[in-house]
């Protein structure tokens, strides 16, 4: 046995010293270079393009005329600075539901343009949604389809939203930014694309006042907001007052309103409020509004529930409150005689399966999405006949 061992012991030993030989003679392996790293997506290469500013024939999603304005982009009239909040004032001057118009038959479709501010995005916003341009066009049954994008990287955007595309004169339409404020905006063809300007419509608007959702949180590019999923359902024009944290209900901003020859108006302002503010002003919001346009539907729209709101009772407490305010609310103005009023509930504007929003509160695009749904039969029964 220990004969056996020893034996063994030998063999193992001279393994061993043929393999140290074997490495010994053998180079190292260099280690793997490391991977190049992917090419950045290159910018199209300016061609030579005719510039078109968009303000020498105008932009639909503003409701008072250039002279009576600050900032030729801005949503509210000079006028309004001092009187409404300051807050208020501030968010009025972001693009939100502002868009464009225009036919051409270019293979591709550049922008210049500067934004107001230099922060791009916030926490809950792409880039692209709160700074960005986002391009429609009718396909050939005339419905509203996406086409692509700008993707701003600073205040100052000049680079091509789409090209490759088919031959062919369309409509198009341009959403402006979400949460930035426009400064100056163009569009670029080529030099020989045959390029229309088509005015801001003279419809009756739908006119929105309401929080950071009516203002476009969370969508990912402007034209994802249920409002401006609406205009294209409707095909009219939109005015979007939304006031991120700042939509209550305030006279001060009811004075604006009804200066707006609407062809309905939505109020949504109470996932900015709670249950003793909507007692508070909702029946004389109406009444003011009623009293200046006593035609025009009027659309009162409940709160959207917190996605999350199933594990937090205090949130589920705070809706069913705000709520049961605002009906009524609607019960007493029904009561008094004010005709041409409109309800939406707000359980289902998200959807049930918690999948609606980006934090619970604001609503993701499948969330805008649902909230065009429920809106739209309500909506389109306030504009029979407008």
């Amino acid at each position: 046995m220990i004969l056996f061992r020893s034996l063994r012991l030998t063999l193992w030993s001279a393994s061993l010293a043929a393999t140290t030989a074997i490495f010994a003679q053998t180079p190292a392996t260099p280690p793997a270079a490391a991977p190049a790293p992917a090419a950045a997506t290159k910018q199209a290469a300016e061609p030579p393009l005719t510039w078109h500013d968009v303000t020498t024939w105008g932009v639909e999603g503003r409701a008072w005329p250039e002279m009576e304005r600050k900032r030729w982009f801005d949503r509210l009239p000079a006028v309004a600075d001092g009187k409404v909040t300051t807050a208020v004032w501030n968010l009025s001057r972001d693009s939100a539901g502002m868009l464009v118009r225009f036919k051409t038959d270019a293979a591709a479709i550049w922008t210049d343009y500067t934004l107001f501010k230099e922060k791009l995005n916030g926490a809950n916003m792409t880039p692209i949604g709160a700074s960005g341009l986002d391009l429609y066009a009718r396909d050939g049954e005339g419905k509203w389809r996406w086409v692509g994008v700008a993707r701003p990287e600073k205040k100052v955007v000049k680079q091509e939203i789409i090209g490759g595309l088919a031959p062919g004169l369309r409509e198009y339409a341009v959403y402006l930014p979400l949460y930035n404020g426009i400064d100056k905006l163009s569009i670029g063809v080529a030099p020989e694309a045959k390029f229309e300007a088509l005015a801001p419509r003279s419809d009756k608007p739908i006119v929105f006042y309401g929080t950071s959702i009516t203002h476009g949180a969370s969508a990912s590019r402007p034209g994802m907001v249920h409002t401006a999923i609406l205009g294209r359902r409707f095909d009219r024009s939109v005015v979007n007052l939304g006031f991120s944290g700042n939509g209550r209900m305030d006279a001060a901003v009811g004075e604006l309103l009804v200066k707006i020859d609407a062809a309905v108006y939505v109020i949504d302002c109470l996932p900015n409020m709670n249950a003793a503010a909507v007692r508070e002003k909702c029946i004389p919001l109406v009444q003011q509004i009623r009293a200046a346009r006593p035609d025009t539907p009027i659309v009162l729209v409940e709160d959207r529930r917190y996605t999350n709101e199933w594990v937090r009772p205090k949130q589920q407490q705070h809706h069913n409150d705000n709520q049961a305010a605002l009906r009524e609310c609607f019960a007493t103005l029904q009561k008094d005689g004010v005709k041409g009023l409109f309800y939406i509930k707000g359980a289902d504007l998200l959807g049930a399966d918690g999948e609606g929003a980006t934090d619970g509160s604001h609503p993701n695009d499948l969330g805008f999405v649902r909230q065009a749904d429920v809106m739209e039969p309500v909506i389109r029964a306030a504009l029979k006949g407008r």
